[in-house]
């Protein structure tokens, strides 16, 4: 019995550093069908892109990041909500490497600008995530609290509370965590920050409290 997405959420790590192994076919496979379905359901063009040594830049190269060469081209027509489709389609991308025994890391702004460019035609790069079998598991970040991050207008229902747990595990630009969740009813809203990496955040947030909540609890404001 494989990892749960569930499961894979707390499991997840940020890992810089690599082993030289690469991807099995299957592993290409699997992530390749799953990175198909999300540019269905989101307007993306992510792409799975293997043997690209280039794609971080030289200084994070060569003093944090090891043996990265495969990884999520996160692009697609650019768009207003370019960035939270691509944040939102990412956070399942991560999670379900996760589950075949693989570990991620989102680079969002320390990646090779014209490398990826080029790779990504014409379509607009948001980010690359790094993908393969990291050196180590990697460890928790430190976080902000549920009451940091979250309010709700009475009582807090379990899934929300699950919820907020759920997008307190999400990756999010610097670490800083730069959002904040209320809840009334069954309707929650979302605010991030205004800054360059908001629209990504929003995305992987989204998707980490769906997940944690439950879809069919809530909707979105």
């Amino acid at each position: 019995m494989g990892m749960t997405m569930k499961e894979a959420m707390h499991a997840r790590h940020m890992v810089r550093a690599y082993t030289k192994e690469l991807l099995s076919e299957e592993q290409v496979r699997l992530l390749e069908e799953r990175i198909d379905s999300n540019n269905r359901n989101h307007g993306t063009s992510i792409r799975l892109v293997r043997g690209d040594s280039k794609a971080i830049s030289g200084v994070m190269r060569l003093t944090m990041a090891k043996n990265v060469r495969e990884y999520f081209l996160m692009a697609g027509p650019d768009a207003p909500d370019l960035d939270e489709r691509l944040g939102y389609a990412g956070a399942d991308l991560m999670l379900y490497a996760q589950t075949l025994g693989l570990n991620t890391w989102w680079v969002g702004g320390t990646f090779n600008r014209k490398r990826v460019k080029e790779r990504a035609g014409a379509d607009r790069p948001v980010g690359i995530v790094a993908v393969g079998l990291g050196a180590t598991q990697g460890k928790p970040h430190k976080s902000k609290s549920a009451t940091d991050i979250s309010s709700y207008e009475g009582e807090a229902p379990c899934w929300f509370s699950r919820g907020v747990e759920a997008a307190l595990l999400a990756p999010t630009a610097l670490n800083k965590q730069a959002f904040k969740l209320h809840g009334k009813g069954d309707v929650v809203n979302l605010e991030c920050g205004k800054g360059t990496f908001a629209g990504v955040d929003a995305g992987l947030v989204r998707y980490h409290f769906e997940l944690g909540a439950g879809r069919e609890n809530f909707s979105w404001m």
